[in-house]
C-alpha cells in the first residue's frame, strides 16, 4: 500500500503498529525478548535467522547483541513493547530503509510466533503506522509519550485521569524491561546496542530523565501528537 507521505531521508519517524484485532502480540517474557532482538539483528541490509544463530548451545539470545552487522538500515532512537502494540522512533538513512526494516522485522517475528503459538495469517494491522516529527517540541513529545506508554499496563486510563500515584509509576517505568528508557539511565544492559545515540538530539540527552519531566512534556504539547 501507497504511503500519503513517503518516508524522507535524513529524518526521524515515530512508528507504530499493533496485533490484527487488537490481540496480544507479545504472551510471555520470551516474546518480548525475540522481538527485541530482532529489532537489533535485522536491522542491516544482510539476511540473518536466529534460530540458526542459537543452534549453537553456546549462544543465547542476549549474545545477539554483540554480534557484528552490516550497514544498518535505520537508526533506532527509541522503542517500547507493549502486550498488543508496539512503538518505535526510528531515523531514514537511506531512502527505503524504514520500509525495508519494518518488512524484515514484522515478517521475523510473525514467522516466530505463529509457529510457536500454531496460528497462520497477518499477526499486525497492516500497513504500520507513521508520524514524521519535524521539530523540538513534537520530539519531546513522542520521546516522553513513548517511555510512559507502559504505565498503561498499570493504570489503563492515566493519559485521561493522570497520573495518581506518582512514586508507583516511575518505580514501574524505570524498571519496565521492554522499552529503550533504561538505556537513556546510563544502563549497562546488552540491549543498549539498539540505540543509535549519536543521533539522539542534545536536548533529549541534557533533559532530566523522571516522570515529572515527561508529564510536563505531555501535557504541554497535547496538540502535537
Amino acid at each position: 500500500m501507497q504511503r500519503e507521505t513517503p518516508f524522507a531521508v535524513n529524518e526521524n519517524y515515530h512508528i507504530y503498529s499493533r496485533g490484527v484485532e487488537k490481540r496480544k502480540i507479545f504472551m510471555n517474557t520470551k516474546d518480548y525478548d525475540r522481538f527485541v532482538a530482532l529489532l537489533y539483528i535485522m536491522n542491516q541490509d544482510n539476511s540473518f535467522t536466529i534460530g540458526n544463530f542459537l543452534q549453537n548451545k553456546s549462544k543465547n539470545l542476549t549474545d545477539i547483541f554483540t554480534k557484528e552487522r552490516e550497514k544498518t538500515l535505520v537508526s533506532i532512537l527509541g522503542y517500547c513493547l507493549l502486550p498488543n502494540h508496539f512503538h518505535l522512533i526510528l531515523y531514514e538513512h537511506t531512502e527505503g530503509g524504514i520500509s525495508k526494516f519494518m518488512g524484515k522485522l514484522l515478517t521475523a517475528y510473525s514467522m516466530y510466533f505463529n509457529k510457536k503459538y500454531n496460528r497462520s495469517g497477518p499477526l499486525f494491522t497492516r500497513p504500520f503506522r507513521s508520524e514524521h516529527i519535524d521539530n523540538e517540541s513534537q520530539y519531546l513529545y513522542i520521546f516522553s509519550y513513548v517511555h510512559l506508554n507502559p504505565l498503561s499496563i498499570i493504570n489503563k486510563n492515566w493519559k485521561e485521569d493522570g497520573i495518581k500515584n506518582k512514586k508507583e509509576a516511575e518505580k514501574f517505568i524505570v524498571h519496565y524491561q521492554f522499552s529503550s528508557y533504561q538505556d537513556f539511565l546510563n544502563s549497562n544492559r546488552p540491549e543498549k546496542a539498539i540505540i543509535d545515540f549519536a543521533l539522539i538530539p542534545e536536548y533529549i540527552k541534557n533533559m532530566e530523565l523522571n516522570l515529572e519531566t515527561h508529564e510536563k512534556i505531555l501535557h504541554s504539547n497535547k496538540n502535537t501528537k
